[in-house]
């Protein structure tokens, strides 16, 4: 594969959506071939399991039951759009991946980081992304975001306690402490232009080490 594979992370209220759309037309502008897509999402298939993992109205969906849904979508999502950019020597800029699995799933549902990774193990076959940026918000700053943001997608996440997100956050800062060299932290609490900036210093920081590297 001859692209490069680049995840957004971070707990509810981040911004991760916003920053995306920030960081494609940048790089877009900059002449690099970039695709968006989202997890769970980016596919048909994937799309309509999202409606199910992320309904108001299943809270009483299990939690072996949510890993194994997301892994699914994420399956057929890496299969129908991101593998194929990544042969094609796209950027893949991507809303939540595995990392994701691991924090929420594993961390903060409590099934085991270990458990939940040898499920997303077999759904992606080791394609995992080259560098995650990790949008650092505390849990209180992200829902405060998320009460004032009349037209976000409200979620089934969006209703757990204050406690649950706390847990997140805490994921987060155990994944990033296991994968330092692919996860990099970005203050995400800063003002939206400067937190794209940041960003993007840190791609093209990596898209010019991996092209010497190639040289």
């Amino acid at each position: 594969m001859g692209g490069y594979f680049i995840t957004l992370e971070g707990g509810e209220g981040a911004g991760k959506t916003t920053v995306l759309h920030g960081l494609e037309e940048r790089l877009h502008h900059m002449g690099y071939e970039v695709v968006t897509t989202r997890e769970p999402g980016g596919v048909e298939i994937s799309e309509k399991i999202r409606e199910v993992i992320l309904n108001p109205l299943y809270t009483e969906m299990d939690a072996r039951t949510e890993a194994l849904l997301y892994a699914a979508a994420r399956r057929q999502h890496l299969v129908e759009t991101i593998i194929p950019a990544l042969n094609e020597g796209k950027i893949v800029l991507c809303d939540r991946f595995i990392d994701s699995s691991l924090v929420y799933q594993g961390y903060a549902r409590q099934l085991g980081i270990e458990e939940v990774l040898t499920i997303n193990q077999f759904a992606i076959q080791q394609c995992m992304p080259q560098l995650t940026l990790l949008l650092n918000v505390k849990p209180e700053k992200g829902l405060q975001r998320i009460i004032a943001n009349k037209h976000r997608e409200k979620n089934r996440l969006d209703l757990e306690n204050l406690t649950f997100h706390e847990r997140v956050y805490e994921g987060y800062q155990y994944v990033l402490r296991q994968f330092p060299m692919r996860i990099q932290k970005i203050d995400a609490e800063n003002t939206i232009d400067h937190v794209i900036q940041q960003s993007l210093n840190k791609i093209l920081h990596r898209l010019e080490s991996n092209f010497e590297r190639g040289l």
